[in-house]
């Protein structure tokens, strides 16, 4: 491995909803009332070492959400898999866009953020109330309308899409992400019990209680701003969030999990960072950066990313 797995200890101030479990529960019943309805297409291209499939599922609401499915050429046994989640205004992306967990033995399901940039997936659906001008206070005021609501319930239903493709070994399926995709990736490894494998990068939306207050700068500048143009709605947003905070789904983990962050991180500085990995109830390691930022171990962390999932899903 790069770097050094170290021992952290920084307790959460966050606190979690009585009715956390019966709300998420209730929020991916709502969404398997759709049928998961998986397509999957040949996507042409240039490449001969990678086959690159067009692949839609229904997420929350019946959204028809899209991704990309890219595996080694002409593969037919059971594949390991693993589901990438992207950074805040991002999507899947160009089909040619980062080929390597493919070439690695991997069947790789990138997967859009509703709504977002770089990606083709609709957000279909009104947050109601009032924001600040982005996805992070899109419909706070309550968690039922909450703008993330929508993009968990999406995540855990494009596992179960990769899952139910007949070239994956449903078995070792796990999930990666950096940034806003390392906060859905720690979301999912709480909501979706038996992944086998969580890779995470500087993730954003933890220790949302708090997040405000540890950075100045975008996304999470625009609590500040939600919290400073509706003072009186300050209360109901932090609420709204605590169903959302990677703390309290981390809590509920079991995959094993590989997490990195950079100690000069000013967009998930590690005071918000270090809690929801503390807070991780599988087994979990963790390498820290200290002179970096939000890129953290940059492609020394592809590398031990690499290394952890082969060690596990064995491509």
């Amino acid at each position: 491995m790069r770097g050094e797995f170290v021992t952290v200890d920084t307790p959460t101030t966050q606190t979690e909803p009585a009715d956390f479990d019966a709300f998420w529960a209730e929020t991916l019943d709502e969404t398997r009332q759709h049928p998961l309805g998986v397509t999957i297409e040949p996507h042409p291209t240039r490449l001969t070492a990678i086959d690159v499939f067009e692949v839609t599922f229904a997420g929350f609401g019946g959204t028809q959400i899209r991704a990309w499915l890219r595996v080694p050429h002409g593969a037919t046994a059971p594949l390991p898999g693993l589901v990438q989640f992207f950074g805040y205004g991002n999507g899947r992306g160009h089909a040619l866009r980062d080929l390597r967990w493919a070439a690695a033995g991997y069947a790789h399901l990138v997967v859009d953020a509703r709504g977002q940039g770089h990606g083709d997936t609709d957000d279909d659906h009104p947050d109601g109330g009032p924001s600040a001008g982005g996805f992070l206070t899109r419909g706070l005021r309550s968690p039922h309308e909450y703008y993330y609501r929508r993009v968990y319930a999406d995540a855990v239903r494009a596992v179960e899409a990769l899952r139910s493709l007949d070239l994956v070994d449903a078995s070792r399926v796990g999930v990666v992400g950096a940034s806003q995709g390392g906060g859905i990736a720690l979301a999912m490894a709480g909501l979706v019990p038996d992944l086998a494998v969580a890779i995470i990068q500087a993730p954003f939306l933890s220790e949302l209680n708090r997040a405000a207050e540890l950075s100045s700068e975008a996304p999470y500048a625009l609590l500040t701003q939600y919290f400073a143009d509706r003072r009186l709605d300050r209360a109901a947003a932090l609420d709204t969030l605590r169903y959302f905070d990677a703390v309290n789904h981390a809590k509920r983990a079991n995959a094993p999990a590989i997490l990195s962050t950079g100690l000069r991180d000013g967009v998930t500085p590690p005071a918000s960072v270090l809690p929801a990995f503390t807070a991780y109830g599988g087994e979990k390691h963790i390498v820290l950066w200290p002179d970096n930022g939000h890129e953290a171990g940059g492609d020394l962390d592809e590398e031990n990313a690499l290394e952890f999932a082969a060690a596990r899903l064995r491509p």
